[in-house]
Protein backbone atom coordinates (compact mmCIF):
# COMPACT_ATOMS: atom_id res chain seq x y z
CA UNK A 1 0.00 0.00 0.00
CA UNK A 2 1.33 3.61 -1.05
CA UNK A 3 2.42 5.75 1.63
CA UNK A 4 0.19 8.88 2.91
CA UNK A 5 1.63 12.23 1.91
CA UNK A 6 1.09 14.85 4.15
CA UNK A 7 2.20 18.90 3.68
CA UNK A 8 3.16 20.68 6.86
CA UNK A 9 2.70 24.46 6.71
CA UNK A 10 3.94 26.19 9.85
CA UNK A 11 6.00 29.68 9.73
CA UNK A 12 8.01 27.88 12.64
CA UNK A 13 10.95 26.06 11.49
CA UNK A 14 10.96 24.38 14.40
CA UNK A 15 7.47 22.88 14.30
CA UNK A 16 8.07 22.22 10.56
CA UNK A 17 11.22 20.05 11.53
CA UNK A 18 9.85 18.31 14.17
CA UNK A 19 6.74 17.14 12.37
CA UNK A 20 8.48 16.26 9.51
CA UNK A 21 10.99 13.76 11.76
CA UNK A 22 8.28 12.21 13.75
CA UNK A 23 5.45 11.76 10.86
CA UNK A 24 8.17 10.48 8.41
CA UNK A 25 9.05 7.76 11.55
CA UNK A 26 5.78 6.83 11.46
CA UNK A 27 5.84 5.91 7.87
CA UNK A 28 4.59 9.04 6.27
CA UNK A 29 5.89 10.94 3.23
CA UNK A 30 6.18 14.49 5.10
CA UNK A 31 6.68 18.00 3.05
CA UNK A 32 7.07 21.38 4.58
CA UNK A 33 6.55 24.94 4.00
CA UNK A 34 6.44 28.19 5.87
CA UNK A 35 4.66 30.35 3.99
CA UNK A 36 1.14 30.01 1.87
CA UNK A 37 2.66 31.21 -1.57
CA UNK A 38 5.53 27.81 -0.93
CA UNK A 39 3.08 25.40 0.17
CA UNK A 40 0.43 26.66 -2.96
CA UNK A 41 3.85 25.37 -5.23
CA UNK A 42 3.86 22.10 -3.78
CA UNK A 43 0.51 21.89 -3.97
CA UNK A 44 0.64 22.41 -8.15
CA UNK A 45 3.48 19.43 -8.06
CA UNK A 46 1.95 16.98 -5.52
CA UNK A 47 -1.62 15.44 -4.87
CA UNK A 48 -1.36 15.55 -0.46
CA UNK A 49 -3.90 12.91 1.44
CA UNK A 50 -3.70 15.60 4.37
CA UNK A 51 -2.40 19.47 5.05
CA UNK A 52 -1.78 20.50 8.48
CA UNK A 53 -2.18 23.88 8.42
CA UNK A 54 -1.02 26.83 10.95
CA UNK A 55 -3.80 29.02 11.66
CA UNK A 56 -1.24 32.30 11.14
CA UNK A 57 1.08 32.55 8.38
CA UNK A 58 3.19 35.47 7.60
CA UNK A 59 1.59 36.04 3.97
CA UNK A 60 -2.26 34.10 4.46
CA UNK A 61 -4.14 32.44 6.73
CA UNK A 62 -5.90 29.28 7.45
CA UNK A 63 -8.77 30.15 6.06
CA UNK A 64 -7.70 31.42 2.97
CA UNK A 65 -4.99 27.87 2.42
CA UNK A 66 -8.41 25.93 3.24
CA UNK A 67 -9.83 27.18 0.47
CA UNK A 68 -7.07 26.94 -1.84
CA UNK A 69 -6.36 23.33 -0.88
CA UNK A 70 -9.98 22.41 -1.78
CA UNK A 71 -10.15 24.09 -4.77
CA UNK A 72 -7.76 22.13 -6.35
CA UNK A 73 -8.56 18.88 -4.30
CA UNK A 74 -11.68 17.73 -2.51
CA UNK A 75 -10.83 14.50 -0.80
CA UNK A 76 -7.44 15.98 0.79
CA UNK A 77 -8.25 16.47 4.71
CA UNK A 78 -7.19 19.17 6.51
CA UNK A 79 -6.02 19.62 9.97
CA UNK A 80 -5.46 23.71 11.34
CA UNK A 81 -2.76 24.07 13.98
CA UNK A 82 -3.89 26.97 16.17
CA UNK A 83 -3.97 28.73 19.75
CA UNK A 84 -6.79 28.00 21.76
CA UNK A 85 -7.56 31.76 22.00
CA UNK A 86 -8.79 30.95 18.42
CA UNK A 87 -10.37 27.83 18.83
CA UNK A 88 -14.04 29.83 17.71
CA UNK A 89 -11.95 30.11 14.60
CA UNK A 90 -11.17 26.85 13.87
CA UNK A 91 -14.58 25.11 14.79
CA UNK A 92 -16.22 28.16 12.18
CA UNK A 93 -13.11 26.57 9.91
CA UNK A 94 -14.89 23.16 10.32
CA UNK A 95 -17.88 24.30 9.23
CA UNK A 96 -16.27 25.46 5.55
CA UNK A 97 -14.28 22.06 4.91
CA UNK A 98 -11.47 21.42 7.59
CA UNK A 99 -11.68 18.12 9.00
CA UNK A 100 -10.25 18.98 12.74
CA UNK A 101 -8.30 21.55 14.81
CA UNK A 102 -5.15 20.98 16.87
CA UNK A 103 -4.38 23.10 19.66
CA UNK A 104 -1.06 24.68 20.56
CA UNK A 105 1.35 23.28 22.49
CA UNK A 106 1.32 20.77 20.02
CA UNK A 107 1.71 16.95 21.47
CA UNK A 108 2.90 14.44 19.04
CA UNK A 109 0.43 11.80 19.99
CA UNK A 110 -2.25 14.15 19.43
CA UNK A 111 -1.42 15.27 16.25
CA UNK A 112 -1.12 11.38 15.25
CA UNK A 113 -4.07 10.91 16.54
CA UNK A 114 -6.00 13.50 14.53
CA UNK A 115 -4.19 12.03 11.48
CA UNK A 116 -4.69 8.64 11.89
CA UNK A 117 -8.85 9.75 12.43
CA UNK A 118 -8.90 12.05 8.90
CA UNK A 119 -6.84 9.70 6.82
CA UNK A 120 -9.33 7.02 8.13
CA UNK A 121 -12.54 9.03 7.45
CA UNK A 122 -11.47 9.59 3.32
CA UNK A 123 -10.76 6.12 2.75
CA UNK A 124 -14.06 5.04 4.17
CA UNK A 125 -15.78 7.48 2.31
CA UNK A 126 -17.45 7.03 -0.72
CA UNK A 127 -15.14 7.34 -4.07
CA UNK A 128 -17.86 8.57 -5.94
CA UNK A 129 -18.79 11.82 -3.70
CA UNK A 130 -15.92 13.16 -1.99
CA UNK A 131 -18.35 15.64 -0.55
CA UNK A 132 -18.64 14.47 2.95
CA UNK A 133 -20.98 11.82 2.23
CA UNK A 134 -21.37 9.33 4.76
CA UNK A 135 -22.38 6.08 4.89
CA UNK A 136 -24.41 4.53 2.60
CA UNK A 137 -25.55 2.37 5.37
CA UNK A 138 -28.26 3.69 8.11
CA UNK A 139 -26.82 4.59 11.26
CA UNK A 140 -26.81 2.23 14.00
CA UNK A 141 -28.51 2.56 16.94
CA UNK A 142 -26.44 3.10 20.11
CA UNK A 143 -23.93 5.77 21.25
CA UNK A 144 -24.04 8.67 18.74
CA UNK A 145 -26.94 10.48 20.00
CA UNK A 146 -27.02 10.88 23.58
CA UNK A 147 -30.07 12.46 25.12
CA UNK A 148 -29.20 15.48 28.16
CA UNK A 149 -30.62 15.33 30.94
CA UNK A 150 -32.12 18.88 30.81
CA UNK A 151 -35.47 20.26 30.21
CA UNK A 152 -33.91 21.24 26.73
CA UNK A 153 -32.82 18.23 26.25
CA UNK A 154 -36.39 16.14 26.97
CA UNK A 155 -37.91 18.95 24.63
CA UNK A 156 -35.89 17.93 21.82
CA UNK A 157 -36.39 14.29 21.73
CA UNK A 158 -39.98 14.73 22.41
CA UNK A 159 -40.06 16.24 18.57
CA UNK A 160 -37.28 13.74 17.54
CA UNK A 161 -40.04 11.49 18.07
CA UNK A 162 -42.44 13.00 16.69
CA UNK A 163 -41.53 13.46 13.82
CA UNK A 164 -39.34 11.03 12.62
CA UNK A 165 -41.79 8.66 11.44
CA UNK A 166 -43.47 11.22 8.98
CA UNK A 167 -41.52 12.68 5.50
CA UNK A 168 -41.59 15.81 6.79
CA UNK A 169 -38.39 18.57 5.62
CA UNK A 170 -36.66 19.00 8.77
CA UNK A 171 -34.50 22.41 9.87
CA UNK A 172 -31.95 21.92 12.48
CA UNK A 173 -30.67 24.96 13.54
CA UNK A 174 -28.20 25.76 15.96
CA UNK A 175 -24.66 27.36 16.86
CA UNK A 176 -21.16 25.38 14.96
CA UNK A 177 -20.48 22.24 16.87
CA UNK A 178 -23.94 21.85 18.61
CA UNK A 179 -24.94 18.10 17.13
CA UNK A 180 -27.00 18.74 14.30
CA UNK A 181 -25.78 16.05 12.34
CA UNK A 182 -26.36 13.90 15.26
CA UNK A 183 -29.84 14.82 15.46
CA UNK A 184 -30.14 14.50 12.18
CA UNK A 185 -28.74 10.66 11.80
CA UNK A 186 -31.21 10.05 14.82
CA UNK A 187 -33.99 11.49 13.29
CA UNK A 188 -33.44 9.23 10.54
CA UNK A 189 -32.58 6.11 12.87
CA UNK A 190 -36.42 6.26 14.06
CA UNK A 191 -37.70 7.19 10.79
CA UNK A 192 -39.10 4.55 8.31
CA UNK A 193 -36.35 4.62 6.04
CA UNK A 194 -33.71 4.00 8.81
CA UNK A 195 -33.29 0.24 6.91
CA UNK A 196 -31.98 2.92 3.06
CA UNK A 197 -29.35 4.60 2.82
CA UNK A 198 -28.32 8.47 4.79
CA UNK A 199 -25.91 10.88 3.22
CA UNK A 200 -25.00 14.01 4.46
CA UNK A 201 -23.17 16.36 2.21
CA UNK A 202 -21.77 19.71 3.68
CA UNK A 203 -22.69 22.56 1.73
CA UNK A 204 -20.14 25.26 3.37
CA UNK A 205 -17.27 22.99 2.24
CA UNK A 206 -18.74 22.26 -1.87
CA UNK A 207 -17.19 24.45 -4.43
CA UNK A 208 -20.35 26.67 -5.65
CA UNK A 209 -19.16 25.35 -9.57
CA UNK A 210 -19.14 21.91 -7.92
CA UNK A 211 -22.21 22.00 -6.05
CA UNK A 212 -24.16 20.77 -8.97
CA UNK A 213 -22.13 18.25 -9.95
CA UNK A 214 -22.18 16.71 -6.15
CA UNK A 215 -26.13 17.61 -5.61
CA UNK A 216 -27.39 15.99 -9.05
CA UNK A 217 -24.59 14.26 -10.32
CA UNK A 218 -23.21 14.90 -14.15
CA UNK A 219 -23.16 12.76 -17.38
CA UNK A 220 -19.64 11.99 -19.25
CA UNK A 221 -18.21 15.38 -20.65
CA UNK A 222 -20.59 17.34 -18.96
CA UNK A 223 -17.82 19.51 -18.33
CA UNK A 224 -13.72 19.76 -17.98
CA UNK A 225 -12.24 16.84 -15.89
CA UNK A 226 -16.19 14.75 -16.23
CA UNK A 227 -14.40 11.70 -17.59
CA UNK A 228 -17.04 9.62 -16.63
CA UNK A 229 -21.00 9.50 -15.17
CA UNK A 230 -21.76 10.16 -11.60
CA UNK A 231 -24.56 9.39 -9.34
CA UNK A 232 -24.82 12.53 -6.99
CA UNK A 233 -26.08 12.84 -3.82
CA UNK A 234 -29.72 12.69 -4.40
CA UNK A 235 -29.63 9.76 -6.30
CA UNK A 236 -27.46 8.11 -3.74
CA UNK A 237 -29.64 8.44 -0.94
CA UNK A 238 -33.02 7.20 -3.11
CA UNK A 239 -35.40 5.95 -0.36
CA UNK A 240 -33.42 7.32 2.66
CA UNK A 241 -32.85 10.54 3.81
CA UNK A 242 -30.15 13.58 2.77
CA UNK A 243 -28.69 15.71 5.36
CA UNK A 244 -27.98 19.13 3.61
CA UNK A 245 -25.44 20.82 6.30
CA UNK A 246 -25.03 24.37 6.17
CA UNK A 247 -27.82 24.71 3.40
CA UNK A 248 -27.20 28.71 4.14
CA UNK A 249 -23.81 28.95 1.94
CA UNK A 250 -25.33 26.77 -1.08
CA UNK A 251 -25.25 29.54 -4.07
CA UNK A 252 -28.92 30.81 -5.56
CA UNK A 253 -28.45 28.76 -8.89
CA UNK A 254 -28.26 25.51 -6.60
CA UNK A 255 -31.13 27.04 -4.34
CA UNK A 256 -33.66 26.98 -7.52
CA UNK A 257 -32.38 23.94 -8.58
CA UNK A 258 -32.74 22.34 -5.24
CA UNK A 259 -36.45 24.00 -4.76
CA UNK A 260 -37.44 22.20 -7.94
CA UNK A 261 -36.19 18.78 -6.75
CA UNK A 262 -38.34 19.10 -3.36
CA UNK A 263 -41.24 20.41 -5.34
CA UNK A 264 -41.01 17.69 -8.29
CA UNK A 265 -39.30 15.14 -6.69
CA UNK A 266 -36.89 14.63 -10.05
CA UNK A 267 -33.54 15.66 -10.63
CA UNK A 268 -31.63 16.16 -13.53
CA UNK A 269 -27.79 15.23 -14.04
CA UNK A 270 -25.32 18.69 -15.00
CA UNK A 271 -24.96 18.11 -18.57
CA UNK A 272 -27.78 15.28 -18.65
CA UNK A 273 -31.31 15.92 -20.76
CA UNK A 274 -33.23 13.43 -18.66
CA UNK A 275 -35.23 13.91 -15.76
CA UNK A 276 -34.57 10.95 -12.80
CA UNK A 277 -37.29 10.51 -10.06
CA UNK A 278 -35.93 10.46 -6.65
CA UNK A 279 -37.22 9.24 -3.23
CA UNK A 280 -35.52 11.17 -0.69
CA UNK A 281 -36.50 12.79 2.50
CA UNK A 282 -34.43 16.27 3.19
CA UNK A 283 -33.09 17.14 6.59
CA UNK A 284 -31.37 20.14 6.20
CA UNK A 285 -29.16 22.54 9.13
CA UNK A 286 -27.86 25.81 9.13
CA UNK A 287 -26.27 27.80 12.01
CA UNK A 288 -27.33 31.37 10.22
CA UNK A 289 -30.49 32.84 10.81
CA UNK A 290 -32.54 31.97 7.49
CA UNK A 291 -34.74 34.90 7.67
CA UNK A 292 -32.00 37.34 7.94
CA UNK A 293 -30.96 35.81 5.05
CA UNK A 294 -33.86 35.91 3.04
CA UNK A 295 -34.36 39.38 3.90
CA UNK A 296 -30.28 40.46 2.69
CA UNK A 297 -31.42 38.59 -0.40
CA UNK A 298 -29.25 35.49 0.29
CA UNK A 299 -31.54 32.61 0.50
CA UNK A 300 -34.88 32.07 -1.35
CA UNK A 301 -37.74 32.96 0.95
CA UNK A 302 -39.69 30.01 -1.03
CA UNK A 303 -36.91 27.29 -0.30
CA UNK A 304 -36.92 28.10 3.28
CA UNK A 305 -40.25 27.54 3.76
CA UNK A 306 -40.06 24.23 1.81
CA UNK A 307 -37.14 22.94 4.28
CA UNK A 308 -38.67 24.84 7.05
CA UNK A 309 -41.57 22.27 7.75
CA UNK A 310 -40.60 21.50 11.06
CA UNK A 311 -37.81 22.93 13.03
CA UNK A 312 -35.64 22.12 15.90
CA UNK A 313 -33.32 24.56 17.33
CA UNK A 314 -30.46 23.29 19.64
CA UNK A 315 -28.98 25.23 22.24
CA UNK A 316 -25.83 26.02 22.50
CA UNK A 317 -23.98 24.26 25.49
CA UNK A 318 -23.54 27.07 27.73
CA UNK A 319 -27.57 27.40 27.73
CA UNK A 320 -27.21 23.93 29.03
CA UNK A 321 -25.13 23.79 31.74
CA UNK A 322 -26.58 20.16 33.02
CA UNK A 323 -25.78 18.30 29.98
CA UNK A 324 -22.25 19.40 30.02
CA UNK A 325 -20.87 16.07 32.46
CA UNK A 326 -23.58 14.03 30.71
CA UNK A 327 -21.91 14.83 27.41
CA UNK A 328 -18.10 14.83 29.18
CA UNK A 329 -18.42 11.19 30.24
CA UNK A 330 -19.96 10.05 26.92
CA UNK A 331 -17.06 11.29 25.14
CA UNK A 332 -14.56 10.14 28.19
CA UNK A 333 -15.99 6.77 27.30
CA UNK A 334 -15.18 7.17 24.02
CA UNK A 335 -12.00 8.36 23.80
CA UNK A 336 -10.90 5.36 26.03
CA UNK A 337 -12.23 2.79 23.70
CA UNK A 338 -10.04 4.88 20.53
CA UNK A 339 -7.10 4.91 22.52
CA UNK A 340 -6.88 1.73 24.51
CA UNK A 341 -6.87 3.70 28.02
CA UNK A 342 -8.76 3.05 31.45
CA UNK A 343 -9.52 6.28 32.57
CA UNK A 344 -11.75 6.20 35.24
CA UNK A 345 -13.45 9.65 35.01
CA UNK A 346 -12.61 13.75 36.27
CA UNK A 347 -10.99 14.67 39.52
CA UNK A 348 -13.51 16.73 41.12
CA UNK A 349 -11.61 20.41 40.22
CA UNK A 350 -11.85 19.26 36.60
CA UNK A 351 -15.47 19.02 36.63
CA UNK A 352 -16.07 22.22 38.11
CA UNK A 353 -13.42 24.07 35.03
CA UNK A 354 -15.76 22.05 32.25
CA UNK A 355 -18.80 23.05 34.02
CA UNK A 356 -17.83 27.21 34.14
CA UNK A 357 -16.58 27.21 30.88
CA UNK A 358 -17.74 29.06 28.06
CA UNK A 359 -17.32 26.48 25.46
CA UNK A 360 -17.74 28.78 21.92
CA UNK A 361 -16.98 25.37 19.78
CA UNK A 362 -19.71 23.46 21.75
CA UNK A 363 -19.71 20.08 21.84
CA UNK A 364 -17.14 19.75 19.12
CA UNK A 365 -14.63 21.67 21.61
CA UNK A 366 -15.80 19.16 24.28
CA UNK A 367 -15.10 16.16 22.62
CA UNK A 368 -11.85 17.83 21.59
CA UNK A 369 -10.92 18.54 25.11
CA UNK A 370 -11.71 15.80 26.71
CA UNK A 371 -9.87 13.27 23.87
CA UNK A 372 -7.11 15.10 24.44
CA UNK A 373 -7.39 14.82 28.26
CA UNK A 374 -7.81 11.13 28.01
CA UNK A 375 -4.36 10.70 25.59
CA UNK A 376 -2.52 12.89 28.50
CA UNK A 377 -3.70 11.54 31.55
CA UNK A 378 -1.62 8.00 32.61
CA UNK A 379 -3.40 6.33 35.30
CA UNK A 380 -6.37 7.24 37.49
CA UNK A 381 -8.44 10.39 36.72
CA UNK A 382 -8.28 13.52 34.41
CA UNK A 383 -6.41 15.98 36.18
CA UNK A 384 -6.12 19.83 35.70
CA UNK A 385 -3.17 18.83 34.04
CA UNK A 386 -4.88 17.23 30.80
CA UNK A 387 -6.20 20.59 30.69
CA UNK A 388 -5.52 23.27 28.28
CA UNK A 389 -5.31 26.80 29.72
CA UNK A 390 -8.10 28.34 28.96
CA UNK A 391 -10.31 25.83 30.32
CA UNK A 392 -8.45 26.56 33.39
CA UNK A 393 -8.34 30.15 33.12
CA UNK A 394 -11.99 29.97 32.10
CA UNK A 395 -11.54 32.09 29.76
CA UNK A 396 -9.43 32.26 26.34
CA UNK A 397 -6.04 33.31 25.97
CA UNK A 398 -5.44 36.41 24.75
CA UNK A 399 -4.06 36.41 21.25
CA UNK A 400 -0.43 39.15 22.02
CA UNK A 401 0.47 35.46 24.19
CA UNK A 402 -0.29 32.97 21.20
CA UNK A 403 2.90 33.09 18.86
CA UNK A 404 4.34 30.68 16.47
CA UNK A 405 7.56 30.56 17.88
CA UNK A 406 7.19 28.26 21.00
CA UNK A 407 9.00 30.57 23.40
CA UNK A 408 8.11 33.90 21.81
CA UNK A 409 5.23 34.00 24.70
CA UNK A 410 7.68 34.16 27.97
CA UNK A 411 10.77 35.43 26.12
CA UNK A 412 11.02 38.03 28.25
CA UNK A 413 9.39 36.48 31.25
CA UNK A 414 6.80 38.38 32.87
CA UNK A 415 8.17 41.29 32.06
CA UNK A 416 5.90 43.86 30.21
CA UNK A 417 3.07 41.35 30.29
CA UNK A 418 -0.42 43.69 31.71
CA UNK A 419 -1.64 42.53 35.34
CA UNK A 420 -5.00 41.10 33.19
CA UNK A 421 -2.78 39.02 31.19
CA UNK A 422 -0.48 37.93 33.75
CA UNK A 423 -2.83 35.09 35.07
CA UNK A 424 -3.16 33.67 31.70
CA UNK A 425 0.66 33.67 30.85
CA UNK A 426 1.33 31.97 33.75
CA UNK A 427 -1.61 29.19 32.85
CA UNK A 428 0.10 28.95 29.65
CA UNK A 429 3.60 28.43 30.96
CA UNK A 430 2.09 25.91 33.53
CA UNK A 431 0.63 23.65 30.21
CA UNK A 432 3.56 23.92 28.39
CA UNK A 433 6.23 22.51 31.18
CA UNK A 434 3.67 19.62 32.45
CA UNK A 435 2.55 21.69 35.10
CA UNK A 436 5.96 21.24 36.50
CA UNK A 437 6.17 24.50 39.00
CA UNK A 438 10.26 24.68 38.50
CA UNK A 439 10.52 24.89 34.89
CA UNK A 440 7.39 27.20 34.97
CA UNK A 441 9.26 29.40 37.19
CA UNK A 442 12.31 29.18 35.23
CA UNK A 443 10.47 29.90 31.62
CA UNK A 444 8.78 32.92 33.10
CA UNK A 445 12.39 34.26 34.79
CA UNK A 446 10.69 34.16 38.47
CA UNK A 447 11.41 32.25 41.73
CA UNK A 448 9.32 29.29 42.83
CA UNK A 449 8.25 31.85 45.89
CA UNK A 450 7.10 34.10 43.69
CA UNK A 451 5.38 31.94 41.37
CA UNK A 452 3.37 30.25 44.29
CA UNK A 453 2.03 33.31 45.66
CA UNK A 454 1.10 34.75 42.18
CA UNK A 455 -0.68 30.91 41.65
CA UNK A 456 -2.35 31.77 45.50
CA UNK A 457 -3.64 35.22 43.94
CA UNK A 458 -5.19 34.01 40.94
CA UNK A 459 -6.76 30.81 43.10
CA UNK A 460 -4.79 28.77 40.57
CA UNK A 461 -4.90 25.23 42.43
CA UNK A 462 -2.33 22.95 40.58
Amino acid sequence: MAKHRLLVIDDDADICTLLDRFLKKQGYEVDTAQRGSSAKELLKEHRYDLVLCDHRLPDTDSAQMLQHIKGISRETAVIIITGYSDVRTAVELMRKGAFDYVGKPLYPDEILMRIKDALAEGEGASQETPAKTKSANAPKPGPDYIQGSGAHAAGMDAHITLVAPTNMTVLITGDTGTGKEYVAKEIHRRSKRSAKPFVAVDCGALPKDLAGSELFGHVKGAFTGAVAEKRGSFEQADGGTLFLDEIGNLSYENQVKLLRVLQERRIKRVGGEKDIAVDVRILAATNEDLALAVAEGRFREDLMHRVNEFSIDLLPLRDRPEDIMVFAEYFLAKANDQLGKDVSGFDPKVRDLLMAHGWPGNLRELGNVVKRSVLLTTEGKVQLSGLPAEVISGSPLPRQADRNTPQAAFSDGLKGVSHSAEKQAILKALERNGFNKSRTAEMLNIDRKTLYNKLKSFGIEV
